[in-house]
């Protein structure tokens, strides 16, 4: 199991990969929290990072703090903001092991309608 799980890793980082002018942004979501970095592969450095422990988004965020849909909006509209500060138009999205729904599709969503494309 675990020789499959690092065969597939090997075959996602060679398929997904972000450089310097479109950098990768990755979704890590477990039971309790999401967290989203933007990736640049190249030089191997974390540009931005947000997530649902984050100080700056704790008094926006509701009382349960479990990984749902609303605090995925909220993560998903911070890390835009972010971007466009730092002039990051575009990026790739690398959703990990997970399918395209709920939550991830609710962050996709929201980084989008924040202006970044992918």
């Amino acid at each position: 199991m675990v020789k499959q799980a690092n065969k597939y890793i090997k075959i996602m980082k060679k398929k997904i990969q972000g450089n310097s002018t479109r950098p990768r942004l990755y979704v890590f979501r477990s039971k309790k929290h999401m967290y989203v970095q933007i990736i640049d592969d190249i030089s191997q450095k974390i540009l931005l990072s947000s997530s649902s422990i984050a100080k700056d988004l704790k008094p926006q965020l509701p009382l349960k703090r479990k990984a749902n849909c609303e605090i995925s909006i909220l993560i998903g509209k911070d890390i835009a903001k972010k971007a466009k500060t730092k002039g990051i138009k575009s990026v790739i999205f690398d959703r990990g092991r997970r399918l395209y729904h709920g939550c991830i599709k609710a962050l996709a969503d929201s980084v989008r309608q924040e202006g970044i494309q992918f």
